[in-house]
């Protein structure tokens, strides 16, 4: 366990693909924290280096990576915020870690997703790839950024009781709107994930087209 100068508790494990090498920035969701998701990342994606931070807020006492003002109303100031300290936190670790120049991928779950897609918007130039498990719209942007480099996996679950109706087809909307090439995966599962969740993923990290 490490401090970052950006504050952010996390675990990295380098990877052992060839040049360019694949980067996962794991994240993870409420109540989780950065050793939550490697297991996983590894599985989904052997060989690529894991990047995993805990998230800085504590909920009544659980980790997220932003605050909340109800159940499914977010701080957007606060996300906003968050998200512009995790993308400096991801720039000190590619120096520091010197995983400069691979093919970044941001995963998320559920809260991680909520980031990961402010993360995508607020600093476009960042991510290669991005896994949105369970994710609901963080903000819309006043103006879209250019995400022509972007791919973007969906998962959804079709009796998901946390994410609104509509909401996963408007994030999806909206990244292709931002010249992302978006994926959506539907599942009959509810918040959790399912193995055709994880299957999607595999499929999903697996190519690069």
């Amino acid at each position: 366990m490490s401090e970052a100068e950006p504050g952010f508790i996390h675990r990295y494990a380098p990877g052992s693909l060839p040049p360019p090498g694949r980067t996962l920035l794991l994240l993870h969701g409420t109540g989780g924290n950065e050793d939550d998701l490697p297991p996983l990342g590894a599985a989904l994606l052997p060989g690529a280096a894991l990047l995993s931070p805990r998230g800085r807020v504590l909920e009544s006492g659980m980790p997220r990576f932003f605050r909340r003002l109800s159940e499914g109303v977010f701080d957007v100031p606060d996300l906003k915020a968050r998200a512009l300290e995790l993308g400096d936190f991801v720039d000190w670790a590619k120096q520091r870690y010197q995983f400069e120049g691979t093919r970044l991928g941001a995963l998320g779950f559920s809260n991680g997703a909520n980031i990961g897609s402010a993360l995508a918007l607020l600093r476009p130039d960042l991510l290669d790839d991005l896994v949105l498990l369970r994710p609901m719209v963080p903000f819309v942007p006043d103006s879209l950024p250019d995400l022509r480099r972007l791919r973007v996996l969906i998962a959804r679950g079709s009796k998901d009781p946390t994410v609104p109706p509509g909401e996963t087809e408007q994030l999806a909307e909206m990244f292709t709107e931002a010249g992302a090439r978006v994926t959506l995966q539907q599942t009959a599962a509810g918040h959790g994930l399912v193995p055709e969740d994880y299957e999607a993923v595999r499929n999903f990290l697996g190519s690069t087209a």
